[in-house]
């Protein structure tokens, strides 16, 4: 029976009784209702202590500081030009992306240059979106100053804790258009040419009441705590855009501090009722490996109210690893919820519900690459364990044959197509990509709907998320997902970095550095080492014999070849998620000829 929708709620209403349109005015409105309630603290831990020193604001002191920067906006851009920013995490952060918003320009979320390994990104961001300011604080003024100076850019450079309050005074913000473009969300930096999708006004205030609706904020008040980072779309809106439409706290604190000692984030957790926070898999299962038992001390984990997984591949595994590591601190078995989204549809699509048992399936993997989903016992050797992300709230998701734009039946794999209020504008400036993945159509359905790249099922009214489809790895006819073969490889041997590798596809020719030639399209996996290994225990040889005979055993895939590299070699984005693409293409022009190559 092809009914192909995912059930999902209708929209939310807004709490506030003028129904504001923008996050402008609901700043507005929560400075006036609600003034001295806490509305931003940041969270320094610059020492090395657990707690770290907090620093809270009001509605209405973040109000005040917005339209004062606001106003130093105004008087040097003009209302739809473009200004970055290019803050530290923290408030000021918060304060620059709304300011931004308030003057009627378009704000362009970025990071400072002193972010490692991504000055190249920065320049071509900027490079791209051509603001006619850039906001920064007085403590990252010298870095990011010289860094414009250094790249021909220039640009009028505002520090935001340097404006007056008194630029407030009597400045009256303009009337913003809701359908307006409010910000550019860069896409993660998959590809060497980062893309700025158009996000509204109404956009993002529609994917925060989504996303608030989805994790029981309807329910009960919650408070958001987060260390992802602000110029990354599920830091931005739970961050920042849900506290501002729901008036709730937002707790907030540096991504270093989190992976310098994971606990931190975890007490910030105990110290806050009805918490929601959010972060990629890996980090749970960083938090359930590094978190000693001395860091446990004191926590309570019992008010947790959800914790999004998102941003990558959810493994029902890590789920349980992270449960059974903070049980004892109370942690409830029911708030984990992996989640599903991406930066062209605001960010959240559809999230598994906090206070229902975590849905997961066994899949055949022979089955799911030939596109069947077709479920098997857990324990089977053949299965894929994939978690479910739930449902939709406010939108529509289909899954659909690409080759056809025909709806599929549920439990069929296909492309992952998406309709709502939160599905951005376009692309900034790229009219053909816009057209084709904005504006897709499907047979006697009315509307755009949204081609994700992403592939996925139906079961049981879940949507299932498999792979991407420009990563899909097909060998002889047959269809491998990366991550499935990047799970059985890091498995194989002990000196393979978790999380830290990439298989991909390369075509026929000569290997690059590899000494060898194939006469048709093959697969590579490309890892990194664990760090403080000696050589004997990282021989390359060895490894590579362990991986491609699990991959063989496993997937009855035969790799091109097996590199294995120093830690921090292997790219990664700037959400921290490893660039297959990049990968791909520093190993085809053969950045990684180096001697521990374990090729056949």
């Amino acid at each position: 029976m092809p009914a192909r929708a995912l059930p999902h709620a209708p929209g939310t209403t807004s709490a506030a009784p003028d129904r504001p349109t923008t996050l402008p005015a609901y700043l507005a409105h929560w400075a006036q209702h609600a003034p001295i309630r806490p509305a931003f603290t940041f969270v320094d831990h610059s020492s090395s202590g657990l707690r770290g020193s907090h620093r809270t604001l009001t509605w209405q002191r973040v109000d005040l500081r917005t339209r004062a920067v606001a106003a130093r906006l105004a008087d040097t851009v003009a209302p739809g030009e473009r200004v970055a920013v290019l803050c530290p995490q923290g408030t000021e952060y918060v304060i620059g992306f709304l300011a931004a918003l308030t003057a009627g320009t378009v704000a362009v979320p970025m990071f400072t240059p002193d972010l490692p390994g991504h000055g190249d990104r920065l320049a071509g961001v900027l490079d791209d979106a051509q603001p006619s300011a850039v906001l920064t604080t007085s403590a990252a003024a010298e870095i990011v100053g010289t860094f414009l100076e250094a790249h021909g850019l220039r640009h009028r450079l505002i520090v935001t804790d340097f404006v007056s309050d008194d630029q407030a005074d009597a400045w009256q913000p303009p009337a913003l258009d809701e359908q307006s473009t409010a910000y550019l969300q860069y896409t993660s930096g998959s590809t060497r040419f980062p893309t700025g999708v158009e996000i509204s006004h109404a956009n993002v205030v529609a994917n925060a009441g989504q996303a608030l609706t989805a994790y029981g904020a309807d329910d009960r008040r919650l408070t958001m705590v987060g260390w992802l980072p602000l110029y990354h779309d599920m830091g931005l809106v739970l961050s920042v855009a849900t506290p501002v439409v729901r008036g709730l706290l937002s707790v907030l604190m540096d991504p270093l501090a989190f992976l310098q000692r994971p606990a931190r984030w975890l007490h910030l957790l105990s110290e806050h009722p009805n918490v929601l926070s959010a972060a990629p898999n890996f980090a749970y299962d960083y938090c359930a490996a590094a978190v000693p038992d001395v860091d446990k001390t004191g926590l309570r984990l019992d008010r947790v109210a959800a914790l999004v997984n998102g941003s990558e591949p959810v493994r029902p595994e890590t789920a349980d690893r992270f449960g059974a590591a903070f049980a004892g601190q109370g942690l409830p078995a029911d708030v984990h919820c992996p989640s599903y989204g991406l930066a062209e549809a605001t960010v959240f699509v559809s999230a598994h519900r906090p206070g229902q048992p975590l849905r997961r399936y066994a899949l055949d993997r022979e089955a799911l690459a030939a596109g069947k989903a077709l479920p098997v016992p857990p324990g089977d050797p053949a299965a894929v364990l994939l978690a479910a992300c739930g449902q939709p709230v406010g939108q529509a998701v289909r899954i659909v044959d690409p080759s056809t734009a025909t709806v599929l039946p549920a439990g069929e794999v296909g492309e992952i197509w998406v309709q709502g209020s939160n599905i951005a504008r376009g692309y900034l400036e790229h009219g053909p990509q816009t057209r084709k993945t904005f504006k897709a159509r499907l047979a006697h359905t009315p509307g755009h709907w949204l081609r994700t790249g992403d592939l996925g099922t139906v079961l049981d009214g879940q949507l299932l998320v498999t792979g991407r489809l420009k990563d899909l790895i097909i060998v002889d006819g047959r269809n491998h997902y990366p991550q499935d073969i990047e799970n059985t490889a890091q498995a194989a041997h002990l000196a393979i970095r978790p999380d830290r590798l990439a298989a991909f596809a390369v075509p026929a020719g000569h290997l690059p550095g590899a000494g060898a030639t194939i006469a048709a399209e093959s697969a590579v996996i490309v890892a990194e080492h664990v760090r403080g290994l000696d050589a004997p225990a990282r021989d390359p040889k060895e490894v590579a014999a362990a991986v491609r005979a699990a991959v063989s055993a496993r997937h009855g895939l035969r790799l091109a070849d097996v590199l294995l590299l120093p830690p921090g070699t292997v790219p990664r984005t700037t959400s921290g998620k490893i660039s297959r693409t990049l990968t791909r293409a520093q190993y085809l022009d053969g950045s990684y000829d180096r001697p521990e190559r374990g090729t056949e």
